[in-house]
């Protein structure tokens, strides 16, 4: 009950309240506000809309490059975007270690190099992988040999002919790897205080697991600046759905290559009959000479077809085309 006025504090907050003179009773309020720190020797170059849609293109960009590197190496390969955040380029280059694989990659048209920095392990993983290994990679670093650097240029090529894919909604970029470099202090981009933009890209290949970096000044991304929004990128988007864009992926639909097989007929045969199997040797199959044969598109069964002759070679005719409720 010691929450309750008395009369004689409520007859002086009422006064107190008409003379304007708040001395009648001490009210204490406490407020309290989150506090950022602002650091005035690292300020924002990049705003969180930038760095947001930035996350966007490297969430297509990795979705890409482990699909290709799935395929190149011959094994699981599994990518994610980590972290998206802006650093001053000395703490970037602190964190390096030596050897490291630092790839300096022009980014035309814009002035400037930006770093693809790829974690040693990965490196020799992929390495070990290329060369007919199990991509374990190495216990301890050492130094890359010349033939190990020509096969990293080489696959660091081609992760970078998937970045132009993934930045046209922003602009026509097209990267070329200009130099490889393994020792950091030879790699000297900007000014120390410069501010970049850090994508940490976690990669596993395999059973190793690291890290790849992208660092890219804000003076080489700064003509491009305006462009980083959401916004822009999803009108960029909605203009691909138009008319002309759907008649356009039509047509190239229509060129896309498709493997066509038909299936004469099926049987089953011991392996015993298939290892003894002669010239001349007859085979039953499940099928008529007055059948129709399956028709394959891919995996897919499409058509029934009669076989036949055209022009001396051998072909089929389509009888009938197999629904989908069929």
């Amino acid at each position: 009950m010691g929450d309750i006025l008395s009369q004689n504090e409520i007859d002086a907050l009422l006064k107190a309240i008409d003379t304007g003179d708040g001395g009648g009773i001490a009210v204490k309020e406490e407020r309290t506000k989150a506090v950022k720190k602002y650091d005035f020797k690292t300020p924002s170059k990049f705003n969180k809309e930038q760095l947001r849609t930035m996350e966007n293109i490297f969430d297509n960009y990795v979705r890409l490059v482990s699909s290709f590197l799935s395929g190149y190496l011959r094994t699981a390969v599994k990518m994610e975007v980590a972290d998206t955040s802006q650093t001053a380029f000395k703490e970037f280059s602190n964190s390096l270690i030596s050897p490291d694989i630092l790839g300096i990659v022009q980014i035309r048209p814009l002035k400037g190099s930006i770093i693809l920095e790829m974690s040693p392990s990965i490196g020799y993983s992929i390495i070990d992988r290329v060369l007919g290994g199990s991509g374990l990679g190495l216990r301890r670093l050492r130094d890359f040999s010349e033939i190990e650097k020509v096969l990293l240029e080489r696959i660091i090529s081609h992760m970078l002919a998937y970045w132009p894919e993934a930045w046209e909604n922003v602009m026509e970029l097209t990267p070329h790897l200009e130099k490889l470099e393994t020792n950091p202090q030879f790699v000297q981009l900007v000014s120390p205080t410069e501010i970049v933009a850090l994508i940490a890209i976690n990669a596993r290949i395999g059973p190793t697991e690291g890290f790849i970096n992208f660092c890219m000044p804000n003076l080489v991304l700064e003509p491009i600046m305006d462009k980083l929004h959401t916004k822009y990128w999803f009108n960029i988007t909605a203009d691909d759905n138009s008319d002309a864009y759907a008649e356009m992926m039509a047509l190239e639909l229509e060129k896309t290559l498709a493997s066509v097989n038909a299936v004469i007929g099926n049987t089953y045969i011991t392996v015993n009959d298939f290892i003894n199997l002669q010239p001349g040797d007859i085979i039953p199959l499940d099928s008529y000479i007055n059948s129709d044969i399956k028709v394959m598109v891919g995996n897919l069964h499409k058509f029934y077809a009669k076989p036949g002759l055209s022009r001396g070679k051998n072909a089929i005719q389509i009888t009938s085309v197999v629904r989908k409720e069929e």
